[in-house]
């Protein structure tokens, strides 16, 4: 159905959040069970509580509108579990944590600018019930972000830049990390390259040949 005005909006916009939350519901334990972090793992798992819980609220949101949550593909979320899908395909251990919750938070960055629209939609049209609701599913997308974010910070990451690291071995490829990302593994104590050390090595050898050059 065309949407003519703001409510029609409202209800398109509703629509399509309960299609991506039921298909979110089916992914979230394939995701959990795919998880290497045993912290990833618990926080997919504890999110589709959420999602489900989530589900529940929307069709509440649709009782009090006197409307029905159907006709309404998710494209968007689609999208983002479909590339999920190819990640556990194709990926595995810390590398694949890491794509798993940058998909995560795809989804999450999806859903909390859905709800906060929806919510800001509720209030313009004086729907104090829906708004409520839609405000409370808004609070546990931010939080299940952040949680992920952290679990990216505190070790997942990590693990996949020396995972990264240990299969690109510098004696048999050209290919190096970016300096901005060799910085940080050296931050974090990490061994340095060895084709840029015997650079490094070479440029201080020569240094001190034109230096003894210069003085004789």
């Amino acid at each position: 159905m065309a949407a003519t005005s703001l409510s029609d909006l409202f209800l398109e916009e509703l629509r399509d959040m309960y299609d991506g939350e039921k298909r979110l519901v089916r992914a979230l334990p394939k995701m959990a069970k795919a998880a290497q972090s045993v912290d990833l793992r618990s926080a997919f798992t504890s999110h589709l509580k959420e999602t489900q819980g989530q589900v529940r609220r929307l069709e509440q949101v649709f009782r009090s509108l006197g409307e029905k949550p159907r006709g309404k593909k998710c494209d968007g979320l689609m999208g983002i579990i479909e590339e999920g899908n190819t990640a556990m395909e194709e990926l595995e251990g810390p590398v694949l944590d890491a794509a798993l919750i940058a998909g995560g938070q795809k989804a999450e960055h999806y859903e909390i600018a859905s709800y906060g629209t929806l919510a800001y939609f509720a209030d313009l049209l004086g729907l104090e019930r829906p708004k409520t609701l839609l405000g409370q599913t808004l609070d546990e997308e931010k939080a299940a972000d952040e949680k992920l974010n952290q679990i990216a910070k505190s070790d997942v990451n990590r693990q996949a830049l020396l995972s990264d690291g240990s299969e690109n071995d510098s004696e048999s490829s050209s290919w190096q990390l970016p300096r901005s990302v060799r910085r940080v593994a050296s931050s974090m104590g990490l061994a340095q390259d060895k084709t840029t050390s015997r650079r490094g090595r070479g440029r201080r050898t020569t240094r001190r040949g034109r230096s003894s050059k210069r003085r004789g």
